[in-house]
């Protein structure tokens, strides 16, 4: 079996859908590993915009299997409703699968994702769709999976043992509004119904399909500086998006992992609070942000802009075991004369040139820039590397030499016709030619 992790390397919101696509094409299989309906894939498909959250890319693709897998935090009725978009557009989703081993997001996570988030004064800024909450009652053994939504007596035990506990966190710590048992039971047992010919233990599944040498790619949401571990913390989702949050959210050994396709912004941007050290509060970041059409996909929140950030990368590169490299929207930058990569911070006088857990030092810290020259052409129906303005292709190269590691593809648009593989993404061979 060859399997490709393909992650986000920033703070998310790398575009990491659209390479997902492109990838299956020649795949068979595309599992999604983390995350919930928080997170948001922008795909152009045969000339179709699709904006998906809960469902893996492959769904748009006739012929390939979906699977929701065992680390994804599913909201039944965010996701029913998605699927019935995705029918009413005469898409088959016959080939969804949702591990019965998943985490179901109930209607007191969200409850309680908005109540603390207001108490905090919106400290973290989550989307309030209740991840959080759930990834913690799943950590707190207080979980609903999967397994026991389609099982109405396993489903009415359950609820019974953890919704007055939640209901007493609910009105008495926060004050809010307690949920009734009867009124979530009727209503989430018909979720069940309804998704229960999709429930199965995927586990066997992918191990089954890796037997059978089929091409698998596991789909990461949000990006590494968003990891729970790796990330900013405690400004980051409540997952783990890294290369190896693959194998545990999947139930698929680190064996069966080929490749880690570290998808990166040409610039960095970011959803929310938490330090940003090259962010630009200017007239570059604004032309940057309108250029790229930067506002969330779920949120529709205008996204914090900056220049590429090699000391955050070199940080993902290390932590995901990142192979190769996937740089999209490099049009973006096309038009401006200097563009800066940060190469390290200087913080009370000292260099790092690695990504620090303090905050404090994070906060403080100053980009030391390295300045390339830019260039003006359009390069939007640019298909080969070299082919590029030769500053856009310096820009490039001193990102692999920065990161240590070679560029798969490159994306100079939206669209899936406008971005350009320089290999095979499933060769053994980690070597990227810098032309084709």
């Amino acid at each position: 079996m060859a399997g490709i992790v393909v992650v986000g390397s920033q703070w998310g919101d790398e575009g990491k859908g659209k390479i997902v696509d492109l990838l299956c094409q020649t795949a068979d299989v595309v599992v999604r590993y983390q995350g919930g309906d928080n997170a948001g894939h922008t795909v152009y498909h045969q000339n179709e915009k699709f904006e998906l959250s809960s469902l893996p890319v492959a769904i748009i693709n006739p012929n390939h299997l979906a699977v929701i897998g065992n680390g994804e935090v599913v909201n039944p009725k965010a996701l029913l409703l998605e699927m019935k978009m995705l029918r009413e557009r005469g898409l088959d989703i016959s080939g969804l699968r949702i591990s019965d081993r998943a985490h179901v997001i109930m209607p007191y996570h969200i409850a309680l994702d908005a109540l603390c988030e207001q108490a905090s004064g919106g400290r973290i800024g989550t989307t309030k769709k209740g991840i959080g909450p759930t990834y913690a009652d799943k950590i707190n053994r207080r979980g609903i999976r999967m397994v026991d939504l389609v099982d109405p007596k396993s489903f009415a035990e359950v609820l019974k043992e953890f919704l007055p506990e939640k209901n007493n966190e609910i009105t008495k710590l926060y004050g809010g509004q307690a949920f009734d048992f009867q009124t979530i039971y009727d209503e989430y047992v018909e979720y069940g119904r309804q998704l229960e010919k999709y429930v199965t233990d995927t586990t066997v599944l992918l191990d089954k399909l890796s037997q059978e040498g089929k091409r698998i790619i596991f789909e990461g949401a949000q990006g590494i500086m968003l990891d729970i571990d790796h990330g900013t913390y405690p400004y980051v989702t409540s997952s783990n998006p890294v290369g190896g949050g693959a194998a545990v959210g999947s139930g698929t050994g680190p064996n069966k992992i080929n490749q880690v396709v570290g998808v990166v912004k040409a610039y960095t941007s970011r959803v929310g609070e938490g330090p940003f050290p090259t962010e630009l509060k200017n007239e570059i970041g604004d032309k940057i942000r309108e250029t790229g059409h930067e506002y969330g996909v779920i949120t529709k929140r205008p996204r914090r802009i900056g220049w590429l950030d090699a000391v955050a990368l070199r940080h993902s590169v290390l932590v995901a075991g990142i192979t190769q490299l996937s740089i999209n929207s490099l049009d973006v930058l096309s038009g401006l004369k200097e563009i800066k990569i940060a190469t390290a911070y200087k913080v009370d006088g000292r260099t790092l040139d690695h990504f620090p857990a303090n905050l404090r030092i994070l906060e403080n810290a100053v980009p030391v820039y390295e300045t390339i020259p830019g260039w003006s052409e359009d390069i939007s129906e640019v298909q080969r590397r070299q082919d590029l303005p030769v500053n856009a292709q310096n820009y490039l190269n001193r990102i692999e030499d920065l990161l240590k590691t070679p560029i798969l593809a490159f994306a100079v648009g939206p669209h899936a016709e406008q971005t350009h593989l320089l290999k095979d993404p499933w060769s053994e061979d980690k070597e990227v030619l810098h032309t084709i």
